[in-house]
């Protein structure tokens, strides 16, 4: 069960205020006891009680409104985070002025806990100049400013600024909740390459080989690193629907070779890889042209036989390449390895061997099985490193974990700079 936290949602007036309800629900569905602190504004796109019903607490905008309370001091006081969804252009600017002209600008004053904003705006604000360094003010303050995702936006108009997906936004509220200090902004100018999803290995129009790789932790290894400030690319295979991560370059393949394709074309620029993708051992020889047919001759034989090939070692590829001087922008390889005991050996055994034979430098191991690693919310395992340290990744979210996981490399990073 989550614990129990307060949470204050704030809501500056923007067309992407309706979403600011999903945030609301789901942040409440989660357990957390929710205000919703909306500006004048804010009213006039959703109304007050639209928040109040999904919320079961009142809603304020003025500080001359329950007075004998004190709410303008309180309620940021008592907030476990505070999260502004939408935050518009005139709202990061009240905010980096510290204006105190309504509830909620009285309340960023206030709160001595994590602050989240999420922007929504059209491009030309998002990139004007006093934007930017609204911004670039916030994060030093040590506030979380989101990275927009890009889009449609209000009218025809489309690009960076749209708000986050509300699941984004709370994913990330629930990653402070859990480890407040978990996005610090110290990425920024980090080319991050991560890899995600299954790869799919046609046997004919109809049928792949594949795998049960869902994309979660690779996606959130990318989630987390854009919103450190990172510029992140992810190749993506197959993902279940995953939305693409805001702020996040996303490319989109199917198999192992297409995945190689895509690794080599961008690893030269990045100087970190992390390959969490589940990319198929092997692959049909052979793939048929048209659909394989059952027969329905009781002598033939029961099923056709399937010649297999082993596919491309990514991973190992890139370390090669990278010792042979061909990627001299790559700083880190960071490789994932789903593993099981055997005869031989257990979990970590293996995941040694595997990390010695790849020549990465850092391992994330998990133990596989029913309900674990694949297609679940939650995951735990290792991290190994090249110089023999190992970590235990503690159980929890995936974010988390790739939380943890962005620490180990952002500290390797630091290491190699010293």
């Amino acid at each position: 069960m989550t614990e129990r936290k307060r949470v204050v949602v704030g809501v500056a007036g923007g067309i992407a205020a309706y979403k600011a309800c999903t945030v609301v629900r789901q942040l409440a569905e989660a357990g957390h006891s929710v205000r919703v602190v909306p500006t004048e504004s804010a009213l006039r796109f959703v109304g007050a009680a639209t928040f109040e019903a999904l919320s079961g607490q009142p809603v304020r905008t003025g500080v001359f409104e329950d007075v004998d309370q004190v709410p303008h001091v309180r309620i940021g006081q008592e907030a476990d985070l505070v999260v502004v969804a939408p935050a518009t252009a005139d709202l990061l600017a009240r905010a980096v002025s510290g204006r105190a002209d309504d509830l909620l600008t009285a309340t960023l004053l206030t709160a001595r806990c994590p602050v989240v904003f999420a922007p929504a705006m059209h491009t030309e604000m998002w990139f004007h100049p006093a934007t930017v360094q609204n911004v670039e003010t916030l994060r030093r303050r040590g506030n979380v400013v989101l990275e927009p995702a890009s889009g449609r936006l209000t009218g025809s108009d489309s690009g960076a600024g749209r708000l986050p997906e509300p699941e984004e936004i709370t994913t990330l509220a629930q990653l402070l909740l859990d480890r407040p200090d978990a996005l610090p902004f110290d990425l920024s100018g980090v080319k991050v390459l991560v890899t995600a999803g299954g790869t799919r290995e046609p046997l004919d129009p109809v049928r792949f080989i594949g795998n049960r790789s869902s994309g979660k932790q690779g996606y959130a290894v990318a989630r987390v690193a854009a919103q450190r400030g990172a510029d992140v690319t992810l190749i993506a295979g197959n993902t279940a629907g995953l939305a693409d991560p805001a702020g996040v370059n996303v490319v989109h393949i199917g198999s192992a070779h297409q995945l190689q394709d895509a690794v080599s074309k961008h690893a030269p620029d990045a100087h970190v890889l992390v390959m969490a993708a589940a990319v198929a051992d092997f692959r049909p020889t052979h793939v048929a042209t048209s659909k394989i047919k059952k027969s329905h001759d009781p002598n033939a034989a029961s099923a056709p036989s399937i010649e297999l090939t082993r596919t491309e070692d990514v991973l190992a590829g890139t370390v090669r390449a990278r010792a042979d001087g061909q990627l001299p922008n790559m700083r880190a390889i960071v490789g994932f390895a789903a593993e099981t005991g055997d005869a031989n050996g257990d979990v970590l055994f293996h995941a040694r061997a595997k990390l010695q034979r790849k020549g990465c430098d850092l391992l994330v191991v998990n133990a596989v099985g029913e309900g674990k690693a694949f297609e679940v919310d939650n995951n735990d395992g290792w991290l190994l490193a090249a110089d023999g340290n190992d970590v235990a990744l503690e159980h929890g979210s995936k974010t988390l974990m790739s939380s943890r996981i962005v620490d180990a490399i952002a500290a390797f990073l630091g290491s190699r700079a010293e």
